[in-house]
């Protein structure tokens, strides 16, 4: 009896160390893109080719946690004169404030998926909560190199101006719509099997 007792408890707690989960950011499929109103004619988009970062996930207790870097120097417009404008203290001032950051220890679910983050933005040096609705979340194996994975498509929008960002106003817009795809893979450390 104490033997079978012993072995329930090892189950349980083996599921307990299964049941939460860490997953680092692929670089290469986690690329932001913003976008903006230019002038009321057209919608500008621009995106920041180098991210990194760390997701916590327990499916089973409905919660988690997000810790994500972009390298604001890493701004893409598509254009150098362009990009080096939006990286000038016009607007991201790469050189006094090279990173933009997202932290969230509050994740909420439907089921036992993840549906939206509630977290704060670090950008220019000023931090405010930002929302992000998570779609499409899915885990699987990668069928290219057979690793495992959680991938979604996030969304958030914020006004520039709560940042300190005023250049242009109002010609170019305040609010900022951001969609990104985050595929990352599940950390192997010998607890957990890839």
């Amino acid at each position: 009896m104490r033997h079978a007792v012993i072995m329930l408890l090892a189950t349980v707690s083996a599921r307990g160390v299964v049941a939460a989960e860490s997953y680092t950011i692929d670089p290469n499929h986690t690329l932001p893109v913003f976008e903006v109103n230019h002038l009321g004619f057209t919608t500008q988009r621009g995106r920041f080719d180098k991210t990194a970062g760390k997701i916590q996930l327990d499916r089973e207790k409905k919660t988690g946690a997000v810790d994500w870097t972009i390298e604001a120097d890493s701004i893409n417009m598509g254009q150098t004169k362009w990009n080096d404008h939006m990286k000038s203290a016009d607007f991201f001032n790469v050189a006094q404030f090279p990173t933009i950051t997202f932290h969230s220890e509050k994740l909420s679910f439907t089921g036992d998926t993840p549906v939206s983050a509630d977290g704060t933005l670090t950008l220019l040096g000023i931090t405010q909560p930002l929302r992000v609705t998570i779609h499409r979340f899915t885990c699987g194996q990668n069928p290219m190199n057979q690793k495992p994975l959680c991938a979604a498509d996030i969304e958030a929008s914020l006004k520039r101006s709560d940042f300190g960002m005023t250049k242009y106003l109002p010609a170019v817009g305040d609010e900022i719509k951001v969609f990104v795809p985050v595929e990352a893979y599940r950390d192997c450390n010998g607890v957990q099997a890839c």
